[in-house]
């Protein structure tokens, strides 16, 4: 198997991010979709894509994509695509579904149609006639685009969020990949000090640190791939050591995580642990007007509460207020705040330099940039 082609999925407004970290790992021919990003790989890619996307939700191998308006022609080319040469004769292969805006809509019978068409081909290669599925995990996805069928396999296992650190988290954490995706879009480098005034499980600070180390976000975790009977053992142990040699573990972190509840810096201290930073970032329980600083040229990401309830919305507008009267202050300091409170300039004090639509799950929030002074020339930080 000289190449496969490999779909990273996106959540919305993700997608020009996601195919980024795709080009940084040296793949060119990449295609950016709705909710998606499709590359072209040799197998080790699998591996990589894996480890090293922090933005993707899960990365799909795809096996199959054609036009299909009746049940029959979904079957017959279902059929016909070679599942023998990414299934075992042992391997689990339960099928998940959706269709938008397709003639073929009944999900249900969409989903049983393809597991009989993969069955009835596997029978043909493996010359069998019941397959136990008691082995790994290889789940099917068909997917119905106005009558284009994409047929892929998951090669993740749990998402790709589920980096292995965060055990215990606050009643609304935010998501490994959102966040890490949220210090993408600044202009945060390792040299400059991190702050982030509301830490909760402390996701914010994580991330900065793998990336400011440069370590791959999938190191401490499992995929599903590793379990599949065709996928070499040494295309992975490549990726592992190339994650290995590119890590810069001797690369020095200012970053500090606060919150105004002291069971959340006793939390983001043990996933702070667990992510192997034990003594990398500093947790402190402080509000927000309690902060000072002597630093010039550093960045502040905050996920603050968004005061979604009415009743919430009092003590949301003058927690913004003296997030202003506290940051606008600091001239050479960028400051980037995701919430979906639509008023937020107006509350905090200042037009953001710029502005991006994101979802915070099914949230719809706006992530508020506010670009602090540059560093002189030859103090470039």
């Amino acid at each position: 198997m000289e190449s496969v082609t490999l779909i990273a999925t996106a959540a919305m407004g993700l997608e020009s991010i996601v195919a980024d970290e795709v080009r940084g790992l040296g793949y060119t021919d990449v295609k950016v979709e709705n909710g998606k990003v499709i590359f072209e790989a040799d197998p080790s890619g699998i591996a990589r894509a894996n480890l090293w996307l922090r933005t993707a939700d899960r990365v799909k191998l795809l096996v199959g994509e054609f036009e299909a308006r009746s049940f029959e022609e979904l079957f017959e080319q279902t059929k016909a695509l070679p599942w023998s040469e990414y299934i075992s004769k042992d391997a689990e292969f339960p099928v998940i579904g959706k269709s938008v805006k397709s003639t073929l809509y009944s999900v249900p019978d969409c989903q049983a149609i393809v597991k009989k068409a993969v069955v009835e081909s596997l029978k043909e290669s493996y010359h069998i006639e019941w397959f136990d599925e008691n082995g790994p995990l290889q789940r099917i996805e068909v997917a119905i685009l106005k009558d284009v069928v994409s047929l892929t396999i998951d090669t993740s296992g749990t998402g790709l969020h589920k980096r292995g650190y965060r055990y215990l988290h606050n009643e609304a954490p935010l998501k490994e990949t959102l966040a890490a995706a949220l210090i993408k879009l600044t202009n945060w480098n390792p040299d400059k000090p991190f702050v982030d005034p509301f830490c909760g499980s402390g996701t914010l600070p994580i991330e900065a640190a793998l990336i400011g180390q440069n370590i791959a976000p999938g190191v401490n975790r499992e995929f599903a791939f590793e379990k599949w009977a065709w996928y070499r053992e040494d295309w992975y142990n490549l990726a592992l050591q190339e994650a290995e040699d590119l890590a810069k573990y001797d690369q020095p972190l200012n970053i500090i995580g606060s919150d105004i509840d002291h069971k959340m810096i006793e939390l983001a201290s043990h996933n702070a642990t667990e992510a192997g930073f034990p003594d990398q970032i500093k947790y402190k329980q402080m509000q927000v007007k309690d902060f000072t600083t002597k630093e010039e040229y550093g960045v502040v990401v905050g996920n603050p509460p968004y005061g979604e309830r009415m009743k919430e919305r009092p003590y949301v507008e003058n927690l913004y207020r003296e997030m202003g009267r506290t940051f606008l202050p600091l001239e050479t300091w960028s400051v980037y705040i995701i919430t979906s409170y639509e008023n937020f300039e107006k509350v905090y004090g200042a037009k953001a330099t710029k502005k991006r639509k994101l979802y915070n799950g099914n949230i719809r929030t706006d992530f508020y940039q506010y670009w602090g002074k540059r560093p002189p020339k030859n103090n470039k930080k």
